[in-house]
This record gives C-alpha cells, sequence and structure tokens, in this order.
C-alpha cells in the first residue's frame, strides 16, 4: 500500500491539509496531445472540511406565471431554478444579444471599429417594429448602431450591423448559428438579425442564459450599454424598455422581447455583494408581469444562495510525478477560477477532491489535462475543473529521460 502524502493549499474555510491516497481504476481522465497515461490507475487527493453545522433550508422557488424560466449564477454556470429550460419558444427581440454577441466578436477581431461608418441600406430603412430611425443613405457610426439595438431594440440597426459584418442578414444569421454552436446552444436556431418571427427561429431558455454569461464574461467594455437608460439620435430620444433598471439599482441589464406569439419577454442581470445572478423569463402578459417575475427569481437566487470561489487559477495545488522531466514533478493547478454556487451556509462543508493520472511523460503543455478537481456537497459533484500543468513541462536531460524509463518500467 502507498504511503500518503500531503502538501498545503491556502483555500479555506477548510483545513488546509491534502491527502493522496490510490484511486481505484475506473472513469480513466483523458489527456490531449503531448501527455501520455499508461494505466487507468489514479491519485485521490480529499480536502476535508471542518465545519458541519445544519445549514438553514432553502424554500422552493417561487410561482413564475410564464412559458419558459431560468436562473443562474454567473460565476459557476449552475441553474439555481428552472421550468420549461429546454423548451423551444420565439425569442423575439432577445435575438438581438446573439446578433450583439457576434457583432462584439467582429469588433474584437478587428472587422469593424467603432468610429466606422457603415451605410444605411433600404433593407434596414424599411425595418418593421421597433426602430432607432436611420435615414436611407446615410452612413451612421458603428458604436450609434450599437447603442440603437440594445438600448433602443431597433430592428433597422440590427439589420445594418448585419450587413456590415456578413454582407447580407442571411449570412449574418449562418454566423449567429456558428457562434450559438461554439457556446452549445444546442436547442437554438436563428433565422435572422432581430427576431421578428420566422418558422424555424426559436430559442430555450437555458440557451439564453448561456448566451447572456458569455456575453458579460466576454466583452465586459461593451455590457456598459445594457444599463444605458435612453439614447437619442435623428432627434427622437428613445427609453431601455427594461424597467427593473429603475426598479432594482442592482440590476445592470440586460434585454427586453415581445411580440404576439413570443409574449413579453426579458433576460434580466444582476450584482448583489460581488455575486451576479441571470433570470431569463419567456412568454409573459405584460411589462409588469415580465418584470415582477424576474425580480422575484433575482430575488430568490440572493437570499438562498452564494456563490463562492474555490481554488483561484494558476495556483499550485499539488505537484505530479512527470517521468523524463526535469526534476521528475510539475506543479498543476487551474486554467480558470473554480466556483460554485451552494445553499447559504454549507460552503464549510464542501469537499475538493483531486484526481491525478499516474505514469505521465514529459513533454506536456500548460494546456494538456492531467487530472481533475470536483467540488462535493455531502458526496454530490457542485462544480468541477481539469487540472493542468502550471507552465509547460519539458523534456529533461538525456540521464534523466534514460532513468526515468527504467523506472516507468516497475511503477
Amino acid at each position: 500500500m502507498r504511503a500518503w502524502r500531503s502538501t498545503e493549499l491556502t483555500w479555506k474555510p477548510a483545513v488546509a491539509r491534502i491527502d493522496v491516497l490510490p484511486q481505484h481504476p475506473a472513469a480513466p481522465v483523458t489527456a490531449k496531445s503531448g501527455s501520455i497515461l499508461k494505466f487507468p490507475l489514479f491519485a485521490l487527493l480529499l480536502l476535508s472540511a471542518i465545519a458541519r453545522a445544519d445549514a438553514p433550508p432553502v424554500p422552493p422557488p417561487p410561482s413564475i406565471a410564464a412559458t419558459a424560466w431560468i436562473l443562474t449564477d454567473q460565476a459557476s454556470g449552475r441553474v439555481i431554478a428552472a421550468q420549461g429550460a429546454g423548451q423551444a419558444v420565439e425569442p423575439a427581440s432577445l435575438t438581438k444579444l446573439m446578433t450583439a454577441y457576434a457583432v462584439f466578436h467582429a469588433l474584437q477581431d478587428g472587422k469593424l471599429k467603432l468610429d466606422m461608418l457603415v451605410p444605411i441600406s433600404e433593407r434596414a430603412w424599411r425595418a418593421e417594429g421597433s426602430r432607432t430611425f436611420l435615414d436611407l443613405g446615410t452612413r451612421v457610426p458603428v458604436e450609434v448602431l450599437l447603442q440603437g439595438m440594445i438600448v433602443q431594440s431597433g430592428n433597422d440597426a440590427s439589420i445594418a450591423l448585419a450587413e456590415a459584418v456578413a454582407g447580407t442578414e442571411q449570412t449574418f444569421a449562418a454566423l449567429m448559428n456558428q457562434y450559438a454552436k461554439r457556446l452549445d446552444m444546442t436547442g437554438s436556431h436563428f433565422e435572422n438579425a432581430t427576431g421578428l418571427p420566422s418558422a424555424n427561429h426559436r430559442v430555450t431558455v437555458s440557451d439564453m442564459a448561456k448566451l447572456a454569461r458569455a456575453l458579460i464574461r466576454e466583452f465586459p467594455d461593451y455590457y456598459r450599454w445594457y444599463s444605458q437608460r435612453d439614447f437619442s439620435w435623428n432627434g427622437i430620444t428613445q427609453a431601455n424598455r427594461n424597467g427593473l433598471l429603475a426598479r432594482d439599482p442592482s440590476v445592470d441589464g440586460v434585454k427586453t422581447g415581445m411580440t404576439d406569439n413570443a409574449g413579453y419577454c426579458l433576460v434580466s442581470s444582476a450584482r448583489r455583494d460581488g455575486m451576479r445572478l441571470i433570470a431569463v423569463v419567456m412568454g409573459t402578459k405584460s411589462t409588469t408581469a415580465r418584470e415582477d417575475a424576474s425580480l422575484a427569481l433575482l430575488n430568490y437566487g440572493f437570499s438562498f444562495f452564494e456563490s463562492r470561489r474555490l481554488q483561484a487559477a494558476h495556483e499550485e495545488m499539488t505537484r505530479l510525478r512527470v517521468y523524463k522531466a526535469n526534476g521528475g514533478v510539475a506543479a498543476v493547478g487551474i486554467a480558470e477560477d473554480l466556483y460554485a454556487t451552494l445553499p447559504r451556509g454549507q460552503a464549510e462543508r464542501i469537499e475538493l477532491r483531486l484526481e491525478l493520472a499516474p505514469n505521465v511523460f514529459a513533454p506536456l503543455s500548460a494546456m494538456d489535462r492531467v487530472g481533475v478537481v470536483r467540488a462535493l456537497l455531502d458526496g454530490k459533484v457542485v462544480a468541477e475543473a481539469a487540472l493542468q500543468p502550471i507552465d509547460d513541462v519539458p523534456l529533461g536531460g538525456f540521464f534523466r529521460r534514460l532513468w526515468d524509463t527504467i523506472v516507468s518500467w516497475f511503477s
């Protein structure tokens, strides 16, 4: 039987001790190119919590009069509560979240610039529904079009941006679907940039929550427009349709939508005491109903749950035996902060388990997976992340490689 070894962690409030145990050869950890896992055997590291006090009870979520709805935590992505999460529904102007996401990528890639002038085509000028009141044949800055789309929900601005990015709205819709696939929005399909009714134009509330999380995470500099109260163009001032911006100071986005078939829809996000939640409500009966439902969900989440960072990215969690590497070991950690969304009062009961692959050989890159860390609450996994080398692990010298080759034969 292997001897246990221990190291120190800074994670709190748990005890700072890790024990390394052999693991039963089940559920092998996979590796990317560059790492070699010879046998499906693992080491098990267990970080035990001190406190075991009973946590306060958590009531069921509020009753929401909507076709479908969901409440998620921005940091962890955990679904706190949902109804009809996978049901396909019409998104109306919530579509413009994906339109904006694609345009933000075009800005990030340098294809567009905020001061770039975009010609307003007849197709954009004739757009039905909500409008920014763009004039046919004029040239309008991208930044103006973005505010027209985000604050005023202008369909004319949305089409103009789609044409600027992809040439035609139809081609842009194909781009939207590619981004949806990249975000694992498996229940959604886009046919236009505006959200006007179309036969196969559908989303799910689960997918819209994923999209909102990505938009906030990837484009924080542009997200500020979603809390803008009004916008003026061509002598016309229009208010942001998201009434929660005025009702709750913690709400800073995101987007409203409404058609006869879709009903009144809202993706909302709020941040309180460092925790950000996203609520998606689809198919309510009125503007007030969508706001009341969204606020009820947000209040429920903030009242009974907390978002806890369990482990910081790029910090050494333990050291892994790596054959043929200089020194024979490598520091391992995670690429992104590990968060868990928990009922309030239960964070002290979290256990971290690190499963490490044995018989790993250099060279390794910092992108290679060499194990997994799982956060457990009463034995149930509430969060997990891949373990990776903190830095690239090159091959050692000739004698190191020769010696480790021999040693590995008997391990």
